[in-house]
């Protein structure tokens, strides 16, 4: 992933323009990569960009869902089923 050296910030440098910062991210949408020691530290992004992120990653688990009943579905034989009954017995 390639980031532009304006999207970088010292977190020093963040403190003193938290305001300002927030708003240029707000009226942007450009994320911005925050620093601390020369390392990255956090990202501060705006929150219609989180929120779509939240809802990329609930599809991405909907999918993982999906393909886990149909691997289990391929495998299901009903031949094998336990009834509830015999199942207590067994205890």
């Amino acid at each position: 992933m390639l980031i532009e050296p304006k999207q970088m910030m010292p977190i020093t440098r963040l403190q003193k323009e938290l305001t300002q910062t927030v708003r240029n991210i707000s009226d942007s949408g450009k994320v911005i990569y925050i620093l601390k020691n020369n390392n990255m530290e956090a990202v501060l992004l705006s929150y219609n960009e989180y929120e779509y992120l939240k809802e990329i990653e609930e599809i991405f688990e909907q999918f993982e869902i999906k393909n886990m009943i149909e691997s289990r579905i391929k495998n299901y034989n009903p031949k094998k089923n336990i009834s509830w009954e015999k199942l207590r017995e067994n205890k």
